[in-house]
């Protein structure tokens, strides 16, 4: 029997890169190596721009949030609703919108939990505080989540979460970690490396240290920027690359008060190919986030061959293990003293380094898409057959 799954992916005008790679990678995966038993079906509706087209011109934020609401509480519970006959399984990749499970048939659904961000205000209210409306919407998401027949976490650091927080029996959950794309290797495409180039300028120009991701809180732009400056005091060559968008208007504050300007490229979101080139011309990837449910950044540099400095939180040391070097959280000066331990045994032992960055290419090698879609496709027969708690 050939089951038919409808991969339910996020909107693509949200911005979520991972989790569209996510999405694109199940599917092509599944698409190449599970055909003998599953039929895989991408549903990615095009966002409705209702609120948007009444600005005239750029939406506020606030009109875009309308919009964003509107589209992920009315427009894509609507669309979802009338794929109940045409397919076997459905499968959320997404646990922010796993409100979708409620229009769909709870005991054939799967979603994918990445993290616990989405439900903090209701399972730590304390330490998020929203409105009433706000905490509305996040239980009915989350009640979704709690239908839903399984959950796939990408870490077990977040299906240990999900558990001791949430209340889901750990029996109906499963750890099934992310790949790195397939374009982060440590040797590249040529056409890539001019991409990179033509962003950032030729090779050598600067020693780069790259961060990886969006700026929204938990990822702690604040402490990479400090950790930066103090950098910068003994090796002016160093420049911090930025790739996910602008930062915040406190982040640009803080970058004009260290004075580090100049010393700063930001990217935009990049294409899956010059991203790749972007981490291996760089020295170091900087991971400062206080809260991680997997690390994708991590996995692809190391893929890459680039040594990574990371804080000193579970999800991270579950990826990368003996491959990178933790920092706690906050403490600038023991951030300064790791990186600079890398960066001159970067300059001064060419053996050591090359050593560490092997043993990041091998360590990022126990985790790829195909195994990811194996063990995704071995949760969809046991959903299939009822067993999936078993």
């Amino acid at each position: 029997m050939t089951l038919r799954v409808a991969i339910i992916a996020d909107y693509l005008e949200e911005g979520w890169p991972s989790m569209d790679l996510v999405a694109d990678m199940l599917l092509d995966r599944l698409q190449r190596e599970h055909t003998a038993t599953i039929a895989p079906s991408l549903v990615r509706p095009a966002l409705r721009r209702r609120a948007g087209r009444l600005s005239r011109g750029s939406a506020s934020a606030w009109v875009k949030g309308a919009d964003r609401v509107a589209n992920r509480l009315w427009d894509y519970p609507r669309i979802v609703s009338g794929l109940a006959g045409r397919f076997d399984l459905f499968h959320i990749v997404d646990h922010s919108y796993a409100q979708l499970v409620h229009r769909l048939p709870a005991g054939r659904s799967i979603v994918t939990c990445h993290d616990l961000d989405t439900f903090r205000s209701v399972l730590d209210p304390e330490l998020e505080p929203r409105s009433a409306v706000f905490r509305a919407m996040t239980r009915h998401i989350l009640n979704g989540l709690r239908e839903a027949a399984h959950i796939a976490c990408d870490s077990h650091a977040t299906r240990d979460a999900l558990v001791g927080k949430a209340g889901i029996a750990q029996d109906r959950t499963s750890v099934v970690p992310n790949g790195p794309h397939p374009s982060c290797t440590p040797q590249g495409e040529a056409a890539a490396d001019v991409d990179a180039a033509r962003l950032l300028g030729p090779r050598g120009d600067f020693v780069d240290l790259l961060h990886v991701g969006s700026t929204i809180a938990r990822k702690r732009i604040d402490l990479l920027l400090r950790v930066f400056d103090s950098l910068r005091t003994a090796h002016r060559q160093l420049r911090l690359v930025r790739v996910g968008g602008p930062f915040t208007a406190p982040q640009q504050a803080l970058v004009r008060e260290l004075g580090l300007g100049d010393a700063i490229a930001v990217l935009p979101v990049l294409d899956r190919s010059t991203l790749a080139s972007v981490y291996r011309r760089s020295a170091l990837l900087l991971m400062p986030s206080e809260r991680e449910g997997f690390g994708l950044p991590v996995l692809e540099a190391m893929a890459c061959g680039t040594p990574v400095v990371a804080s000193d939180v579970p999800a991270l040391r579950e990826v990368a293990g003996y491959a990178a070097v933790y920092c706690p959280l906050d403490d600038v000066a023991a951030w300064h003293q790791a990186a600079t331990r890398l960066l001159d045994e970067r300059s001064q032992q060419p053996a050591q380094w090359t050593l560490r960055r092997e043993a990041g290419i091998r360590r990022a090698a126990a985790f790829s898409w195909s195994r990811y879609a194996s063990d995704v496709a071995a949760i969809y027969a046991r959903v299939a057959t009822g067993s999936a708690s078993s």
